[in-house]
Order: structure tokens, then C-alpha cells, then sequence
């Protein structure tokens, strides 16, 4: 049974940082490309960031662009998403999920399996 697991969400001060994880049991990254997806009050869900199942490639939102990182450590089966100089408009339930590629993917619909979320709040 596939399961992904949230963490790290947390109350943060504007310009502070956090380190989300999505921990996948049941499924093998080397298989998965892991997508990190947000939903903000009131809005829609929306494509973060997310990164390949086979060479690593990644790819960014245009407003997260050089301040969130994500990586993932194929041993522990887990992807992290760095966030850094975090904005007031960060702030959202943030979602990991899996879809079976090799390559990058920034269409939630192309995703197989979410995790519960875990929020995120910015501000002072």
C-alpha cells in the first residue's frame, strides 16, 4: 500500500526558513517523480515544485524560484522541499504526491498518490 507522509509544516516569521519532508512507503523513487503541491485559503492547488524519478531534474513555480530547493535521498525514500525566505503569500497546506514517471510533472492530474498535507503559515 503506497503512503505519503507530510512534516515540517510550521508557524514561521516572514524571510524565515523550513524544511518540509514527504516520506513514501510502498513505492520506490527510483520509479516515482515526487511533486510538491499548496493550497492556500480560498484558492486553488497549485504546482510548487518537483523533481524526476530518473535523473533528478527538477522543476520550480515561477514565484518559488531560487528560494525553495527540493532534493531527495533515494535511501530513505523521502523528498524534502526547502523553503527560504518565506513570503506571507507562502502560506498554505502543502501536499506531496507521486505520479509513476521518469520525468518531471506539473499537472496535478497526472499524479497517483497525495499525502494528507501539512500547513504552512507565514507570518509576523
Amino acid at each position: 500500500q503506497v503512503r505519503l507522509v507530510e512534516s515540517g509544516g510550521d508557524l514561521v516569521q516572514p524571510g524565515g526558513s523550513l524544511r518540509l519532508f514527504c516520506a513514501a512507503s510502498g513505492l520506490s523513487l527510483n520509479e516515482y517523480s515526487i511533486g510538491w503541491f499548496r493550497q492556500a485559503p480560498g484558492k486553488e492547488r497549485e504546482g510548487v515544485s518537483c523533481i524526476s524519478s530518473s535523473d533528478g531534474s527538477t522543476y520550480y513555480e515561477d514565484a518559488v524560484k531560487g528560494r525553495f530547493t527540493i532534493s531527495r535521498e533515494n535511501a530513505k525514500n523521502t523528498v524534502y522541499l526547502q523553503m527560504n525566505s518565506l513570503k506571507p503569500e507562502d502560506t498554505a497546506v502543502y501536499y506531496c504526491a507521486a505520479a509513476r514517471s521518469f520525468v518531471v510533472q506539473t499537472i496535478g492530474s497526472e499524479y497517483d498518490y497525495w499525502g494528507q498535507g501539512t500547513r504552512v503559515t507565514v507570518s509576523s
